[in-house]
């Protein structure tokens, strides 16, 4: 990809918050023609209206869920008749809950695998094999996170889902490179978006001063959802394959790649201090 994304097709999901809004309205501003979707209707229609005001073309935009596979073949078949291929396709939309093996539901687990993982498969299945065909090459922008390349406490279900995502995009980083496809896989700490602050955290009383200290702390570290697209847009236009958005992230995987053994011995022991910190003692009434 260039470095400026101007005129270029793009395809965004989760455009209505967080890292998919600032993405959208920062291709708007370099002159994208955008494709955006999200779940969230309203949500949706505010960045479409702040990225036409950016100058930015919003050639189509539609709200539903991707987990849906019909919604998405839909909407794939409707851009794609009317439009062509696409040249960015990123699947950014996601959700979250943290809990361990006696506190997730089976719905919790399928959900995170549902939303997190099919849900940008619909959209792989739908949007490159018109990318392929076209031949003008392109790029794929799957967004894990820092749960999809190291082991958080507490985020069995979510990491299934993004290690997942992460295996995928591998495969397919060599899979499409004979097509001029580059494939990057994002991998945010945390970021200061509403999944942040609404994160479920099964089993767990939020509202318990001692636990909001400890979610306060973790969002104290965020980077914002612009410094993020940012970082994704720069490493999309180097063709890089994992894009950090924190030194941090960076810096922990690289410890867990060069040192298992006291990676291990660190984990574990975040694991005790995570545990503790939320597991506060009974309110007294």
């Amino acid at each position: 990809m260039p470095e400026t994304f101007a005129g270029k097709r793009c395809l965004l999901t989760g455009a209505a918050s967080g890292i998919g809004r600032a993405t959208a309205l920062r291709l708007a501003a370099d002159g994208a023609e955008l494709f955006l979707t999200d779940r969230d209707a309203d949500g949706l229609a505010l960045t479409v209206a702040d990225a036409e005001a950016l100058g930015g073309t919003v050639a189509a935009h539609r709200a539903f869920d991707i987990t849906d596979f019909d919604a998405v073949t839909a909407f794939a078949a409707d851009i794609h008749a009317a439009h062509g291929s696409m040249d960015l396709v990123c699947n950014i939309a996601g959700i979250s809950a943290w809990g361990t093996v006696s506190t997730l539901t089976h719905q919790h687990w399928k959900s995170m695998v549902d939303v997190n993982l099919m849900g940008p498969i619909h959209v792989i299945e739908s949007f490159l094999p018109p990318m392929v065909a076209a031949g003008r090459g392109g790029h794929l922008v799957n967004v894990s996170s820092a749960a999809g390349i190291v082991a958080l406490p507490w985020h069995a279900a979510y990491s299934a889902s993004k290690f997942g995502l992460l295996g995928l995009s591998e495969v397919l980083r060599f899979d499409l490179a004979r097509h001029r496809i580059g494939v990057s896989v994002v991998v945010p700490g945390a970021v200061k978006t509403p999944l942040v602050q609404t994160v479920q955290i099964v089993g767990v009383d939020r509202e318990d001063p001692r636990v909001a200290k400890w979610v306060d702390r973790f969002a104290g570290h965020a980077v914002s959802p612009e410094h993020a697209a940012a970082k994704l847009l720069a490493g999309v236009a180097r063709n890089r394959f994992l894009i950090y958005t924190s030194t941090d992230i960076r810096a922990l995987h690289l410890f867990k790649r060069l040192a298992w053994g006291p990676y291990s011995v660190a984990m574990t022991r975040v694991n005790v201090l995570f545990t503790r910190a939320l597991r506060p003692k009974p309110r007294r009434v």
